[in-house]
């Protein structure tokens, strides 16, 4: 479930001179915890994944309020989303730590037969976790549970464009867990230069490609192995014999959960045009049928997370013919619809594939989408491979337009 991290790639820069950077301390602080083997133990790594555990319960209502301050995310959204999902994580770890840390015996060959062979799973140290904006919670504790499960220490990062949650992370999760292998580092694009600037032993990072280069790189640096969890494009074919309603209830929902900003939410949908017609207005009827006449009022929708990423989504509805909403409200960080409907996605049709939504990932209600071309079959009496594609509007070359839905 990637999205953006905090960083922007043109303000993160590496490295920085070692004699500046004021993470040095802590970074030999958490290594000289590991080094003693207190988080080796089943009961520590227990003690504190019941402790995150206790976290999340003990803090929902302050976890709601601050997610309803960063993007006004509805209370069932955050639930699912950021709470539910990582205390299954938590308690997935708990029912299976002891099975996972025993010793996994291997088949022995020719050279090994006199040893003992078997394959022991050791942490890798100290881990630094950078998380995105979109998911602020659930993408740095869960892959925090399975640094706490492994027998690590951490050092967090979350992201500083989701402020509020950013200072609850920073104020209150340090409380539950162990001071000494764990610590949370707030802070924008500097501090996370300087942060990477430092030998980690594994590095965890959800966000944009264009920073994870910079955090491949500076890993690279250290040979430090290292997850990078990026943005993509996710089209959705949608088959001519399919439940259109049913289709449409399904993109609306997986496109405008967290308004849109999920980096596996439904990109584009590939489809004929005649599913193309009928699919419109089954949209419009979903849309309605969950926020509402208006759903600017409704409590089930979210809003853009800041004025820049609301500024790139706006710029994005002149790629294309819009078909449904297209209005926007800066002052609130919403999309709004044309009367009678003001519904909050926008659905694109016709649009040249070398366009910037086309090409790009996109997070946000403005999500691009790209059609599906029409295949001629060949007559029983044609050669093999006399088919061919056709592009879904009329007059245009297979690679000039396509029609597609976008919201």
């Amino acid at each position: 479930m990637g999205g953006d991290s905090g960083s922007s790639p043109d303000r993160l820069t590496y490295p920085l001179p070692t004699s500046m950077n004021p993470y040095v301390g802590l970074v030999s602080s958490l290594r000289a915890a590991w080094l003693t083997g207190k988080t080796r133990t089943a009961e520590h790594r227990v003690s504190q994944l019941e402790a995150l555990g206790r976290f999340l319960d003990d803090k929902k209502q302050p976890i709601l309020d601050a997610m309803a301050s960063d993007m006004r995310k509805p209370p069932f959204e955050v639930e699912l989303s950021e709470i539910i999902l990582v205390k299954n994580e938590v308690n997935y770890a708990l029912n299976n730590l002891s099975t996972w840390m025993k010793d996994e015996g291997v088949d022995k060959n020719l050279v090994t037969q006199l040893d003992t062979a078997f394959i022991r799973k050791e942490p890798y140290g100290v881990v630094l976790i950078i998380g995105p904006w979109n998911y602020p919670l659930q993408l740095i504790l869960v892959p925090l549970v399975g640094a706490i499960a492994a027998g690590n220490c951490v050092i967090i990062k979350p992201s500083e464009i989701s402020s509020s949650t950013e200072k609850l992370v920073a104020e209150m999760l340090p409380s539950y867990l162990d001071k000494d292998c764990f610590a949370v580092v707030t802070g924008g694009p500097a501090e996370t230069t300087q942060l990477l600037e430092n030998k980690f032993d594994y590095i965890f990072f959800t966000g944009n490609p264009q920073v994870g280069k910079i955090v491949m790189a500076a890993a690279a640096t250290h040979l430090t192995p290292l997850t990078l969890e990026l943005g993509g494009k996710n089209p959705c074919y949608v088959a001519d014999e399919s439940d259109m309603q049913n289709v449409a209830n399904r993109l609306v929902w997986g496109r405008c959960f967290n308004a849109g900003q999920t980096c596996v939410a439904p990109d584009y949908v590939l489809c004929s045009a005649e599913t193309q017609e009928k699919l419109l207005p089954a949209l419009r009827h979903a849309i309605t049928q969950f926020f509402g006449p208006d759903p600017r009022e409704s409590p089930d929708f979210a809003r853009i997370i800041s004025d820049k990423q609301f500024q790139r989504i706006r710029a994005l509805l002149g790629s294309g013919r819009v078909a449904i909403g297209g209005q926007t409200d800066e002052k609130e960080r919403y999309v709004v619809s044309d009367a009678p409907f003001p519904q909050p996605p926008r659905c694109w049709w016709t649009c040249s594939r070398q366009s910037l939504p086309c090409r790009r990932r996109s997070s946000g209600l403005s999500c691009p989408s790209s059609p599906c071309p029409t295949w001629t079959k060949p007559s029983p009496s044609s050669t093999a491979g006399s088919g061919r594609w056709s592009s879904g509007a009329p007059g245009a070359g297979a690679d000039e337009q396509r029609r597609f839905w976008c919201q």
